[in-house]
C-alpha cells in the first residue's frame, strides 16, 4: 500500500511537471506571437509613413503601442503616432497624444523630442500679427523650456532660431496695435505698446521705430523731457538710422526747410559760376 502511494505521488508530480512545461511553452508562443504582431504593426506604420500615408501610419503606431505596452516599442510607437498626426496637420490630435505620452512614459529617453514636437505644433498654428497670440506664447515658452532643460540636444539650436522669429512676430503685433492707437488718437494705449516693445523685444527690428514713436507722441502731448529722454536713447544706440533722423526733425522743425534752402542756394551758386564762363 505504501509503495502504491509512493508511485501515485510520483505519477502526479510527473503530470504537474508536464502541464507546467506545456503552459510555459504556450505562454512563450503567445508572447512571441504578440511580439511579432507588434513589430509587424510598427513596420507597417513606418512603411506607410515613408509612402506618405501619415493617417494610416498614426493608426498602426497606436495599435503597436497597445499590443505590447510594457516594451520600449510602446513609447516609440506613441511618439511616432504623434509625429504622423503632425505631418498631416492634425495638431490637436498630435498635442493630445504627446501630452499622454509625457504622462505615460515620464522617463523615456526621447522626452526632448516630444517637447520639441509640442512646440512645433503650436508654432505651425501661428498666423500674422493681427491674430490671436496664444499659440505664439505657448510655442515660445516650450522652446525656452527646451533650451533650459535640453541645451545640448539636437533641438536646442533650432529652438533658439524659432524663439527669435517668434519675438519678431510678437513685436510686430505690438507695433501694429501701437500704430492703430495713434490713428485713433489713443495716446496712452499707444505709448504702452511701444514701451512694451522696448522692454520685452529690444533685440527685434522694431525697437528703433518704437523709440521714435515715443519721441513723437510725448512731444505731441507736451511732455518734452520724456520726449527728449527717448530721443537721446535713440541717438545713443541708433544714431545712423532713419528713425533717429525723423526724431531729430521733431525737435528741429526747420531742419528740412533749412536743408531745402541750402540746396537751392548751392544750386544758384553753381548756375552763376556756370554763366560766368560765358560772360
Amino acid at each position: 500500500m505504501k509503495q502504491f502511494k509512493f508511485f501515485l505521488t510520483i505519477f502526479f508530480l510527473i503530470i504537474l511537471s508536464s502541464c507546467s512545461n506545456e503552459q510555459k511553452d504556450i505562454s512563450y508562443i503567445e508572447e512571441a506571437s504578440q511580439d511579432l504582431e507588434m513589430v509587424l504593426a510598427y513596420e507597417q506604420a513606418y512603411e506607410a509613413l515613408k509612402e506618405n500615408d501619415p493617417y494610416f501610419a498614426a493608426k498602426r503606431f497606436l495599435e503597436a503601442e497597445l499590443l505590447f505596452p510594457q516594451s520600449e516599442w510602446a513609447s516609440r510607437s506613441a511618439l511616432m503616432a504623434s509625429y504622423s498626426y503632425y505631418l498631416q496637420n492634425y495638431y490637436a490630435e498630435a498635442l493630445f497624444n504627446l501630452e499622454r505620452y509625457l504622462k505615460t512614459y515620464p522617463n523615456d529617453k526621447n522626452l526632448s523630442y516630444a517637447h520639441y514636437l509640442i512646440a512645433m505644433c503650436y508654432y505651425e498654428t501661428i498666423e500674422d500679427e493681427k491674430r490671436d497670440s496664444a499659440p505664439l506664447i505657448k510655442a515660445r515658452d516650450k522652446f525656452y523650456f527646451i533650451l533650459q532643460e535640453y541645451p545640448s540636444s539636437d533641438f536646442a539650436l533650432d529652438a533658439q532660431f524659432k524663439i527669435d522669429l517668434i519675438e519678431d512676430i510678437l513685436a510686430s503685433k505690438e507695433m501694429y496695435l501701437g500704430r492703430h492707437y495713434i490713428k485713433k488718437g489713443k495716446w496712452i494705449a499707444a505709448i504702452n505698446r511701444f514701451k512694451n516693445i522696448i522692454e520685452e523685444y529690444d533685440q527685434t527690428i522694431f525697437v528703433e521705430e518704437a523709440i521714435h514713436r515715443l519721441v513723437e507722441i510725448n512731444y505731441k502731448l507736451g511732455l518734452l523731457e520724456e520726449s527728449q529722454k527717448y530721443a537721446k536713447l535713440l541717438g545713443y544706440n541708433y544714431k545712423s538710422s532713419e528713425w533717429y533722423k525723423k526724431s531729430y526733425k521733431v525737435f528741429n522743425r526747420d531742419y528740412e526747410n533749412n536743408k531745402i534752402r541750402t540746396a537751392k542756394k548751392e544750386k544758384k551758386g553753381v548756375i552763376k559760376k556756370f554763366k560766368s564762363l560765358f560772360d
